[in-house]
């Protein structure tokens, strides 16, 4: 048995200059950071040659073709696990719709435990990679490529997207203190309903030829907040996150709507410095910049919205179980204490 746990996201900036259309004409970038919220995968040997998938619903086939979950199936066939095998994905969230990457973690998770599985070592490059293999190349998935990174490499980074393919993480080089500070000031709460997100990509795609101006500013925007974060000057970073919101917005008109600008305009009302909704937009969670000390009067009133803590998370995706491993080291165990 092998148990991964992959984390979730929180895209800051750069958004939509992660798909190919954009970054394949000039550099993509964007910086976020993972959660500690997780997608759990659990892949089980089976006595016999069946595949059973347990997610939101229950799969039970035997052919690989007949798997309905396309994510499961593809990952399956790419690496190289066709029968007896049992998953079980569980989340820490609703996953669904939700702005924070789940998919992603989804299909970086399960290519983890696949190969560890099978008794092979992988990179988080090559995890992300597959993974964007899987979701775009494969799946034709309207989408970009940062969730798929953040999900294998944790930690909060900046990632460019260069003109030739490669992507090129770099992790920022913030202290301790200095990120459990930046934490204190950011507040995520649940919107209440979640969205199909690939509608609104589709359409942001289909326009990125005539966006491509606000698109680079977007881009560039990640090298400021990277730079104010170093610089330790977060209300700055909130004020920005908020112009970002705007710029965001101003792409789609499926990208808010008059809820959530009433939300956002009561959170600002009430102190809150600036924000944006997680993900594609339209739903899912909205992410707060706020000072710790007007934090309360945003909560009150917010207190219809459900809050989810949360704090950055260091690590990507990981193996926390690996029942041969556990085993083969119960009997070397046993056979020192004999000797």
């Amino acid at each position: 048995m092998i148990i991964t746990q992959t984390p979730l996201r929180i895209s800051f900036v750069g958004g939509f200059t992660d798909f190919q259309d954009f970054w394949s004409q000039e550099e993509g970038a964007v910086l976020c950071t993972a959660i500690d919220k997780f997608i759990y995968v659990i892949v089980n040997k089976r006595f016999d040659d069946l595949i059973v998938l347990n997610y939101s619903q229950r799969e039970v086939v035997h052919r690989l073709d007949d798997i309905q979950h396309g994510l499961m199936r593809e990952a399956l066939r790419l690496t190289g696990l066709d029968h007896g095998v049992e998953v079980v994905t569980l989340a820490d969230v609703p996953t669904e719709g939700c702005g924070l990457g789940s998919s992603s973690s989804v299909t970086v998770g399960l290519l983890n435990a696949c190969h560890n599985f099978l008794g092979r070592s992988v990179t988080p490059a090559q995890l992300a990679q597959e993974a964007c293999q899987i979701e775009i190349d494969i799946l034709k998935r309207p989408m970009g490529i940062q969730d798929q990174y953040i999900a294998a490499y944790g930690d909060l980074c900046t990632f460019r997207f260069r003109t030739d393919g490669r992507v090129e993480p770099e992790r920022l080089d913030l202290s301790w203190s200095q990120k459990r500070c930046l934490e204190k000031h950011l507040y995520l709460f649940y919107l209440g309903n979640t969205r199909q997100a690939d509608p609104i990509l589709t359409k942001i795609t289909a326009d990125i030829g005539a966006s491509r101006p606000a698109l680079r500013a977007i881009r560039d925007q990640v090298w400021q907040m990277r730079d104010l974060l170093r610089q330790g000057k977060l209300d700055d970073f909130g004020r920005a996150l908020h112009h970002g919101w705007l710029a965001k917005r101003a792409l789609s008109a499926a990208i808010s709507n008059r809820q959530i600008d009433r939300i956002y305009h009561q959170a600002r009302e009430a102190g809150a410095i600036g924000g944006k909704v997680s993900g594609a937009g339209g739903g899912g969670f909205i992410l707060l910049y706020c000072s710790p000390s007007q934090i309360n009067r945003v909560r009150e009133r917010l207190s219809h919205l459900r809050e989810l803590p949360f704090q950055f998370e260091p690590q990507g995706s990981r193996v926390i179980l690996n029942q041969h491993q556990v085993w083969k080291r119960n009997i070397e165990m046993v056979g020192n204490f004999w000797r």
